[in-house]
């Protein structure tokens, strides 16, 4: 007699999405507006990332470094939250990606 079988998705590994050392990585950094020096740094995840679904976070490869303050306001419009201070938060995201020593605990999200 067999053991029962595998479901077919069980060779599929899981996404790995999170990275508490990678978060701690980009909370090491101060707040990504030019100039500013607010604490507390918090990690703000990228809302138009592509790997999110409906009602999730992004991966902790979207992150940047933002003080209280401006995490808030970017939650208010990505897009006019760049435009007013001239970041490019994806392509930030991405820096931060690249630079961290914990990238490898992540699924690479920029390899297209």
């Amino acid at each position: 007699m067999l053991p029962p079988r595998l479901k077919d998705d069980h060779y599929k590994p899981k996404a790995r999405l999170r990275s508490t050392a990678h978060r701690d990585f980009v909370r090491g950094h101060y707040c990504s507006v030019p100039g500013c020096q607010l604490m507390p740094i918090e990690v703000a995840h990228i809302n138009r990332a592509s790997t999110r679904g409906m009602g999730e976070k992004s991966s902790d490869a979207f992150t940047v470094s933002l003080c209280r303050d401006h995490h808030a306001e970017s939650h208010r419009g990505e897009k006019t939250f760049e435009r007013k201070y001239g970041i490019n938060l994806l392509a930030l995201a991405e820096r931060f990606y690249r630079a961290s020593p914990h990238k490898g605990k992540l699924d690479d999200p920029y390899n297209v």
